[in-house]
């Protein structure tokens, strides 16, 4: 459950944050025509990621058991790929998110309505097929869907109040801190995804050395204990991995985590900061 009211905080409120500087751009800009167009987009991606998530569900839940070990498989490794690349893009491009977003939807209304549309649902629709694709993976050791799904809600309806308590000026959020400590969580969450995809490959045949276990824990870290059950649905840490999950889960996330926490080389602003103060122009 935490594991996915992580990604739902995270990845919703990236989208917010989208969503906010939008919608404050054109509202400095004395442009509220535009909105409708804004929001059609924002519903109409909304709809394609729950669609996609669905998608995801059926075809796993229509296939025979190495099929479906092989497709969760796949749809692990991606995940991880995708979610290393969103923790890393988001922390160089954050600085210059809000001045391109701008950009961007100010040539949008110059080309008219359709293109406003288009541009907001590109810019996010791809926070909610990671979100989709993040979920799922995330979720495939799990023993019931109803605590991931109330996990994942419960994050995004965080990210949508924190997103507005920004947008009115109500919150003030280092979203430079929000932003590291959630990106950690997120590297050792991909970690557990990409332990999980190696499992299914050995569930599958693909890989071997299912049975070849890297050590026994079940005495520290009982399966059935409410922490062993805790840290197993965070980041796959489970009491009996074998040598290659292991291996991957280590491989992965200590040259992840030195890259990301790595000193980043200062470099002049190409525009401000992400702002979504107060939008209301002033009297």
């Amino acid at each position: 459950m935490f594991a996915s009211y992580l990604i739902g905080l995270r990845e919703g409120l990236e989208a917010t944050l989208v969503v906010s500087v939008l919608v404050a751009f054109l509202v400095k800009s004395d442009r509220k025509d535009r909105l409708p167009q804004v929001w059609t987009g924002v519903g109409a991606a909304v709809a394609l990621s729950i669609g996609f998530g669905a998608l995801l569900t059926f075809t796993a839940a229509h296939l025979e058991y190495r099929q479906q070990e092989l497709f969760e498989a796949v749809v692990s490794l991606l995940a991880t790929v995708f979610v290393t690349w969103m923790i890393f893009w988001m922390r160089k491009a954050a600085r210059s998110l809000s001045g391109e977003l701008r950009s961007k939807l100010t040539d949008a209304m110059q080309m008219g309505a359709v293109a406003v549309t288009v541009m907001a649902f590109l810019a996010v629709a791809r926070e909610g097929l990671e979100t989709a694709l993040l979920f799922f993976a995330s979720v495939q050791g799990a023993t019931t869907s109803a605590s991931p799904l109330v996990g994942i809600s419960l994050g995004v309806l965080t990210a949508i109040v924190i997103g507005w308590g920004l947008y009115r000026s109500a919150l003030r959020v280092n979203l430079t801190k929000f932003f590291t400590w959630t990106g950690l969580l997120l590297i050792l969450v991909a970690a557990g995804i990409l332990k999980y995809g190696v499992h299914d490959l050995q569930e599958a045949g693909v890989l071997p050395g299912l049975s070849n276990h890297a050590f026994d824990i079940s005495s520290v870290l009982p399966a059935d204990s409410w922490y062993g059950a805790l840290l197993a649905g965070m980041f796959n840490i489970t009491p009996q991995p074998s040598v290659l999950e292991t291996a991957a889960w280590v491989a992965y996330a200590v040259p992840t985590l030195f890259l990301f926490l790595r000193p980043q080389r200062k470099r002049p602003a190409a525009s401000p900061p992400v702002s979504v103060t107060d939008p209301r122009p002033a009297a």
